[in-house]
């Protein structure tokens, strides 16, 4: 009996076994992206009432040095025995989610730039971080755990635009490091949002630090800067960043006075870590630490001869995440001893608090924000704000009383390489929709339907037409206005590998718009003047993310609009403009030189004859410089005191008007000079800006509140300090760069504010 029932018992055990086990294989396989509720109860760091910290070391007591590894790369594999799903973290918010499900697209960020308005540059990376959040719920429960599917945001990019030759400065918000620490701030707290416990999302400062081009050589560029340099301008805004609590920055390819940037201990641990007291982690641009060991001549830094060397170099650096697969070596680095498994649970537990903060470990319903529904999506509020955001970053630079346009004319022509383009509308990092709204788009819909429009092309984005004939031309001379629309696109201007049509690996070298463009334009001029008594206007519509010589544009045009890379709503927005919906206020946030004649070599980071704080020629168009229809008159300065010690803050108020007929943003900007500085000071710097809406007549009193650090000077050993004597302060629509009045900003207000 017992020999009959016995096998029999096994047989029965056997199956109930090998059925569990393929009950779990199945749940783990299909449900990986969601945790059992065996897990939270067996599991310590799957209990959301333990603190991050207990937990993170939980986890990471469970982890084999191999998965450990595996988790310190970008796209980190499922962990099945502790039903963890895969997770990747790089993922792109630049100016709306990007290369993922379709989405909102912003303008590009050198555009809310131009807005000069942190407040937007909330609401925007609000709604950025509300459909990042829906995007996820929504992918996750589905188990698509693909690159850019995460909520770990490589954004915001907050290096400064110190040279318009550099392509990727499109994705900055200019040259300035107040602008860009406000804005930057901003977005940052968009992104993550203001819940006590859970990260909306997580933002990402980069690249740290010391990083602007050139794009062809970053992989082994040396960028040499000195001290001054280093805190005056290049770091303010990540210090501002840290501040404000960003979950992680980014280190450049670049080496910055001699050490690469992800593995220097100058800027990693002196500065980010021990100054700043920096809590969360770095990670490395995407295959960086393949710069370390690729020789001189094979167009890396050669400063290691292993990958293995390389892994253990950044870790001990303090590089918690790798872009790449260069970690995978970390196991050889032990066995090497060149570190120990220490300094990779020391590293790995910096990582994970990001994930656990961001609620990846807690049950589904414990943050407020995985009940974040799908239609936010590029849903109508979103669209309204993107339309808002490109409405007021366009900047008018020139206008000899042509625009607003009437939008009942007879006959319309929209032409040039960029009217129907819709890659002027992405820039670079971008999301795509099904609802992309090009330039003839918007001036299509904009105008009466008993109006003649007519389109044609023109002209190529940048070469030659083959055919000498051109039905284009003629049509400047017998339309009642002629709207070309010319400029830059991604494909001339980006990233190293995304720039299709660059030779010059994104960057602009060459400063002019492509010379066919301005034989077009000048085609067009003649057809336009060809009846003396009765020539017909143009308006030129500039695309692009960087300054661009404008000089012949300038002459050649009635009006110019500079529309930036404007996002889905660009062609709608442009439309508002030009027929006068909306008056135009964005501000230039770079330089715009005559030729780059007048600055230093692209490789020098020295500021010196830089941006608008050391540029001591006359530019082309000034940085914060920008037209409207309107007139803004300022007046009535004045200081609560015009005296003060180094630790007094104090008001400066002043009365500004819209002495004009039409209903418009003015952004109101004020600037400081130190006259008596011991050492070299900025001409003057950008301290603080207000955007204000003014019926036509009215006037408002602003009130700016200037404190201790305003009056700061950087020493050359990179200190600062306020010293004694007399500051001059400027209030006004642009900064007081020569030509700003010239070409029609109005006249700055001045008050002198002595320290004793």
């Amino acid at each position: 009996m017992r020999k009959t029932i016995f096998p029999s018992l096994l047989i029965i055990l056997s199956i109930l076994v090998i059925t569990s086990c393929n009950n779990k294989r199945e749940n783990i396989s299909g449900n990986v992206n969601k945790v059992s509720e065996n897990s939270y109860d067996s599991l310590p760091f799957y209990n959301p009432s333990l603190s991050i910290d207990e937990r993170v070391q939980d986890l990471i007591s469970r982890l084999t040095l191999e998965e450990k590894i595996s988790q310190m790369m970008n796209g980190t594999p499922a962990i099945e025995r502790l039903h963890i799903p895969p997770y990747d973290y790089w993922n792109e918010a630049l100016h709306g989610v990007g290369r993922t499900c379709a989405a909102t697209v912003f303008p590009q960020a050198i555009g809310l730039g131009a807005t000069f308005d942190a407040d937007l540059a909330f609401r925007v990376s609000t709604a950025i971080s509300d459909e990042a959040r829906a995007l996820y719920n929504a992918t996750a429960e589905k188990g698509y755990y693909k690159q850019y599917n995460g909520l770990t945001f490589w954004t915001p990019n907050i290096n400064i635009f110190r040279d318009p030759r550099w392509g990727r400065g499109q994705e900055t918000y200019g040259e300035d490091p107040y602008l860009t620490a406000v804005l930057g701030t901003a977005f940052v707290k968009g992104l993550q949002g203001d819940n006590p416990n859970y990260l909306k999302t997580a933002a990402c400062a980069k690249h740290f630090a010391v990083h602007s081009g050139p794009e062809q050589v970053r992989h082994e560029f040396n960028a040499e800067v000195s001290q001054k340099d280093l805190w005056e301008t290049y770091l303010p805004a990540f210090e501002a960043l840290v501040n404000a609590n960003v979950e992680s920055v980014m280190c450049a390819y670049n080496r910055t006075n001699g050490e690469p940037c992800c593995s220097n201990n100058y800027l990693i641990t002196d500065v980010l870590r021990n100054k700043w007291h920096f809590k969360g982690h770095v990670l490395t641009d995407c295959g960086a630490l393949e710069d370390y060991y690729k020789q001189a001549n094979e167009g890396g830094h050669g400063i290691v001869k292993t990958e293995t060397e390389a892994a253990a170099l950044a870790l001990k650096s303090g590089v918690s995440l790798n872009c790449g697969v260069t970690y995978s070596a970390l196991s050889n680095a032990i066995k090497e001893g060149l570190i120990g498994e220490k300094d990779i649970d020391t590293q790995l537990a910096i990582l994970l608090k990001t994930r656990f903060k961001l609620g990846l470990f807690d049950p589904k319903g414990s943050n407020p924000y995985d009940d974040i529904s799908f239609d936010v999506v590029n849903g109508k509020t979103n669209r309204a704000l993107a339309k808002e955001a490109a409405q007021k970053s366009i900047v008018l630079l020139k206008n000899n009383g042509i625009l607003p346009l009437k939008n009942d004319l007879s006959k319309y022509f929209v032409t040039g390489p960029n009217a129907t383009s819709i890659e002027i509308l992405l820039g670079n990092y971008y999301g795509v929709n099904s609802n992309m709204v090009t330039i003839l788009e918007g001036v299509s819909a904009a105008i009466s339907p008993t109006s003649q429009l007519q389109y044609r092309l023109g002209a190529m984005l940048n070469k030659p037409n083959i055919n000498p004939i051109n039905y284009a031309i003629g049509h400047a001379g017998s339309s009642d206005v002629t709207i070309v629309v010319l400029g830059l696109s991604s494909t001339l201007q980006g990233e190293e590998g995304d720039s299709i049509d660059s030779s010059t690996a994104g960057d602009r070298l060459d400063y002019d718009l492509p010379d066919n463009q301005i034989a077009y334009l000048k085609q067009l001029r003649e057809a336009a003047d060809k009846n003396p008594e009765d020539k017909k206007p143009i308006v030129a519509v500039i695309t692009g993310g960087s300054p661009i010589n404008l000089s012949e544009v300038q002459e050649l045009a009635d009006a110019i609009l500079m529309v930036w890379y404007p996002g889905e709503e660009g062609g709608t927005a442009v439309a508002d403009i030009l027929f006068g919906n909306v008056s135009p206020s964005g501000r230039l946030p770079i330089t715009f030189p005559k030729s780059l004649d007048q600055l230093p070599a692209f490789d020098d980071y020295s500021m010196k004859g830089r941006t608008y704080k050391y540029m001591n020629q006359e530019p082309m168009y000034p940085f914060g410089f920008g037209l409207s229809y309107t007139n803004f008159t300022y007046s009535n300065i004045k200081a609560a005191s015009t005296t003060i010690s180094k630790s007094d803050s104090v008001k400066v108020q002043v009365k500004i008007t819209n002495s004009g007929k039409v209903k418009s943003d003015e952004v109101a900007q004020i600037y400081i000079s130190d006259i008596e500085a011991s050492v070299s000071v900025p001409n003057f710097q950008l301290i603080n800006t207000k955007r204000v809406t003014l019926e036509p007549g009215e006037s408002k009193d602003l009130e700016f509140e200037l404190t201790p650090k305003d009056f700061e000077i950087v020493k050359e050993d990179g200190t600062r300090t306020i010293e004694l004597g007399e500051f001059k302060i400027y209030v006004g629509g642009s900064s007081p760069m020569k030509r700003s009045f010239e070409l029609g900003a109005p006249k700055m207000s001045e008050i002198l504010i002595a320290i004793k």
